[in-house]
């Protein structure tokens, strides 16, 4: 019995161990896939990856690219939001998830989402030029173009041609 139970545990701890290898292999796998331009072998990839480490973030982070890159914007956000779930501080998800929102026009969501952004890294310039987009989907064109000048102040040279082109 205590032969058993030793070999029990052991085959866990070896398992476990080739377990994290393997999930880090397929997402190794996934992004020099996705990279490619390969995207549904990527997905695979990712995929097998969580199957192994069901809270392994870059997988998740990686397919959730790969989703939004297909135009699956509602998995994306899905994914991004598990992430957030486990990282709730995760800046890039926020990024990534308000993007994806803003692509679907749920700009409140969006908002919400480059607004938590802003909390957590004041000088990110990204997420006023995108919460912009958001403010402006919903009819705020003033908020639009303050975001847009602040994301400009702070160096973002997209933010130029956005205030030239929405006249601001």
């Amino acid at each position: 019995m205590r032969i058993a139970l030793f070999i029990l545990f052991l085959s866990t701890v070896v398992c476990s161990d080739l377990t994290g290898q393997d999930a880090a292999h397929y997402v190794e796998k996934g992004q020099k896939l996705l990279h490619d331009g390969n995207y549904t072998d990527a997905l695979d990839a990712f995929n097998q990856a969580i199957q192994i480490d069901p809270n392994d973030l870059a997988a998740y982070t990686q397919r959730a690219f790969t989703y939004s890159v297909l135009k699956d914007y509602e998995s994306a956000i899905s994914d991004y939001s598990y992430v957030l779930e486990l990282n709730p501080n995760l800046i890039s998800a926020y990024l990534s998830r308000g993007s994806a929102l803003n692509k679907l026009k749920r700009f409140d969501q969006a908002l919400q989402d480059f607004s938590k952004v802003i909390e957590l890294d004041p000088e990110n310039s990204e997420a006023f030029n995108n919460r912009g987009w958001a403010k402006k989907g919903m009819g705020d064109k003033e908020g639009a173009c303050k975001d847009w000048k602040t994301s400009k102040k702070m160096g973002n040279a997209e933010a130029k041609i956005i205030l030239k082109n929405n006249q601001c």
